[in-house]
């Protein structure tokens, strides 16, 4: 039963890496970036709720939805500032612009909220549920995140497929330069893109901090830097990939911690990505590229 009991939060935990990870597979897939800010926009988005929440009173869905939005726009606002002008620019100078962003994020909050630790009050309020006779218990967190995770999922496939906007994604994703000279904005579809990342990065950060209830400038570090290695480990780029290896990293984490050590937890769910790499370096479900001479 213990087993089962980490497996589901595993698959919880895995979730949360899976929305994190669209951010990066989606701006990588289009804009040929790393967005290595994503992970600070999902603290940006934890402090709207836990302030609108602690300081204002606001419930907890309003509370989300304004978080969308702000992280939405702050995600626009970096694009256009950081990395438009970069377009033609070296992968090194887009990489030292994210970690330049990042430091800006995570000092900006240090000065405005400090360094101790804020507690995160749960978003979701639900009563938990009970199998083989309370022997396996689920919390109403877990169920949330998994179910929101598949409807993300579910809604964004719909909106690459069956949206112009997400035809546009695609054929900037193929050729950026045919894709304007067919009419397409491909500046307007990069800022979209980035748009959607920001904004599910805040819903990752409310159900992050609802399960692990402790809130700093430092904490939307690791769990970027893990749903990066998720997008990468199911094949950066693909969007069921990120869903993929996002359950995959969040089970290897929880079982890992569970049954082999706490402390190494984070080394062997990095190991597994490296022997994952070394026999299919694009990832579990990545395309191999074939580049045109």
């Amino acid at each position: 039963m213990d087993f089962i009991t980490h497996l589901i939060n595993g698959i919880s935990l895995g979730s949360v890496y899976a929305i994190i990870a669209l951010g990066y597979t989606m701006v990588y897939g289009i804009a040929k970036m790393l967005n290595f800010a994503h992970g600070d926009v999902i603290m940006v988005g934890s402090y709207i709720i836990f302030l609108l929440m602690s300081n204002v009173g606001v419930p907890a869905i309003p509370a989300v939805i304004i978080s969308i939005i702000v992280c939405t726009t702050l995600g626009i606002v970096i694009e256009k500032i950081a990395y438009k002008p970069l377009r033609r620019a070296t992968s090194l100078a887009v990489l030292i612009t994210a970690i330049g962003v990042s430091y800006f994020l995570q000092n900006s909050s240090l000065l405005l909220f400090g360094s101790d630790p804020k507690v995160f009050s749960s978003v979701v309020n639900l009563p938990s549920i009970k199998l083989a006779n309370g022997m396996i218990n689920i919390s109403s967190t877990t169920i949330v995140t998994v179910v929101v995770c598949i409807l993300i999922m579910i809604a964004l496939t719909l909106f690459i497929k069956k949206t112009k906007a997400g035809q546009a994604m695609l054929a900037v994703s193929e050729d950026k330069d045919a894709a304007s000279l067919m009419g397409i904005n491909a500046n307007a579809t990069i800022s979209l893109t980035f748009a959607i990342g920001s904004g599910l990065a805040a819903i990752a950060g409310a159900l992050f901090c609802s399960a692990y209830p402790s809130l700093s400038p430092y904490t939307g570090a690791m769990p970027g830097i893990k749903a990066f290695t998720a997008a990468v480990f199911g094949g950066i780029g693909s969007i069921p990939g990120a869903l993929l290896g996002g359950i995959l990293l969040g089970v290897i984490e929880i079982l890992g911690r569970a049954y082999i050590s706490s402390q190494l937890s984070d080394a062997i769910v990095f190991a597994v990505l490296i022997i994952v790499l070394l026999v299919r370096p694009t990832g579990i479900l990545g395309k191999k590229l074939h580049e045109k001479v």
